[in-house]
């Protein structure tokens, strides 16, 4: 391929000024950089509906709300602050502009649930004290059973060897008077019949008397036992009552009795906050404040 000529511009062009390569690189960038420069958003400030939807949404979740463990009373005072908070922020929008009435309804329910917080968390502060009577009656009715083995242990012993010693006394007796039975139907010498009669109703009479003492002190401890129980359930009763009834403070003390009173208490400000935006609405052009 022949030589190609270079072309010239005509005669009498103006030539355009050009930028060196370095500087136009730089404009690219400043360009480019400009570009993704974020562009500046418009704060959304919420309306009415908004505003209140989020209140009342806030106020049931504050309502429902549960702390947990004991001592709740640790609580209160942070939830408190959470309701004087979102209250605070409906009230301040500048479109809603609260009535007296709400005021007065506001002021009622929070200075009602407080009272009644107030009031809980001054039982919680006995439950050390409780726990510490429960302990105390339970070490009591543990000597009281104790001492009721102790006592029982003693007679039951006592019994057991008058029994034993009464039925050895019985049981020679009854050989002694098969002996002599044997005499009057066999034959032996020396003895006679009148000395075999006496020496059998001898037998016989302290016998009888052996049975006697047997079934007396049978009964004797019978007795003994009867009152000892007696006693025993005398001491006992009166402390299962009041371990039961620390059991009953203790366990009332151990849940969230503040529960239903603060769900009462932020539906009573959702109705204020209803009945107040009713209000507002049935005179959109008055101003209730």
């Amino acid at each position: 391929m022949g030589y190609q000529p270079r072309k010239t511009s005509p005669k009498g062009a103006i030539h355009g000024y050009k930028k060196p390569l370095r500087e136009r690189r730089k404009d690219r960038k400043r360009v480019r950089k400009g570009l993704v420069q974020p562009i500046p958003e418009e704060k959304h400030i919420p309306s009415e509906r908004e505003i209140a939807d989020v209140t009342l949404k806030r106020l049931h979740t504050l309502g429902i709300q549960k702390f947990g463990s004991s001592p709740f009373n640790e609580h209160f005072d942070r939830w408190l602050m959470n309701v004087t908070s979102v209250l605070e922020e409906f009230e301040s929008h500048p479109a809603i502009g609260v009535d007296d009435e709400y005021i007065q309804e506001r002021f009622q329910v929070l200075a009602t649930i407080k009272q009644q917080l107030d009031n809980l968390g001054r039982s919680e502060s006995t439950l050390d004290q409780e726990l510490k009577n429960l302990s105390d009656q339970r070490n009591r009715l543990k000597q009281i059973n104790g001492e009721y083995a102790t006592s029982a242990g003693i007679i039951r012993g006592q019994r057991n060897r008058e029994i034993k010693r009464l039925n050895t006394a019985i049981n020679r007796l009854k050989k002694e008077q098969d002996e002599v039975i044997r005499m009057k139907t066999g034959f032996f010498h020396g003895i006679s019949k009148k000395d075999r009669e006496q020496k059998e109703g001898a037998i016989a009479q302290e016998l009888n008397d052996k049975q006697t003492e047997l079934e007396l002190v049978m009964l004797d401890f019978s007795a003994k036992q009867k009152e000892l129980k007696e006693e025993y359930d005398t001491k006992r009763e009166p402390v299962l009552e009041e371990i039961k009834k620390f059991r009953r403070t203790i366990q009332t003390l151990e849940m969230d009795g503040s529960l239903e009173e603060r769900w009462f208490a932020c539906e009573a400000i959702i109705d204020a906050v209803n009945s107040f935006l009713l209000r507002k609405s049935t005179q959109p052009n008055e101003d209730l404040n």
